[in-house]
């Protein structure tokens, strides 16, 4: 097993965590509000060196960090991608990019009766009527991927009329009463915390799928900014 440090920016909760042979050991979180999400992650500095002096106080060597890839805030998640690089580039260490939207679901799945047939949309703020959103199965497989979603009654009405679909994530609220299906559940309280990164981004390091230190952007600022609408990136 290894040790990671996990930091998490993508909403106005900023989180840090440390993980050692699969369990947390440590983790740390701060709110703000909700239409100040850079707020949080101004704390992110102090955050990040009590986790450090934590681990170094145990003599406990790091082996990655792995940060939220987005989508999410511009400011977030540029604030804590850069925190992420400067300590990989610090310390040498490999650097792992975990999904928003595949984050959001790891508390669902380890803390709520999801039937076994149920799909899990997670959603993301977007402002507006718009969400960012996919969608998995409880193996966490991709069957619809990220998109920039204008909800409405039809935008998930073919996986709704088939099976029941779980709703979660500070942009689901909103979209329920417009989705008003019999199969729509919302779950409401599920945040993208650093806590819970651990057992993607395990995975993911031992698998090997590291990022580029010098080269790696978040989901958000390389494949959405160019992309959306003007009014879907003001977040």
């Amino acid at each position: 097993m290894s040790c990671i440090l996990h930091i998490e920016t993508s909403t106005a909760v900023c989180s840090v965590a440390v993980s050692e042979d699969a369990q947390v050991i440590y983790h740390e979180e701060s709110r703000a509000d909700a239409n100040h999400h850079g707020a949080a992650a101004e704390r992110l500095g102090t955050m990040v060196d009590e986790a450090l002096s934590f681990t170094d106080s145990h003599a406990i060597p790091f082996d990655a960090v792995a940060v939220s890839g987005g989508p999410g805030s511009y400011t977030g998640l540029r604030i804590g991608v850069s925190m992420a690089k400067g300590i990989c580039y610090g310390r040498d260490l490999k650097l792992i990019s975990v999904p928003t939207l595949e984050l959001l679901c790891v508390p669902v799945l380890l803390r709520e009766q999801v039937p076994e047939d149920a799909l899990l949309c997670p959603m993301l703020d977007a402002r507006r009527m718009e969400v960012y959103a996919a969608i998995y199965d409880r193996a966490l497989k991709p069957v619809r991927s990220i998109q920039a979603d204008v909800v409405s009654a039809d935008t998930y009405r073919q996986w709704l009329d088939q099976q029941p679909v779980y709703f979660f994530g500070n942009g689901a609220a909103k979209c329920m009463e417009l989705i008003a299906h019999p199969n729509a559940h919302l779950l409401e309280g599920v945040e993208p915390l650093a806590r819970w990164m651990q057992p993607l981004a395990e995975r993911r390091l031992m698998n090997g799928q590291t990022e580029d230190v010098a080269y790696y952007e978040p989901f958000y600022l390389k494949d959405f900014v160019a992309k959306q609408p003007r009014n879907l990136l003001n977040t």
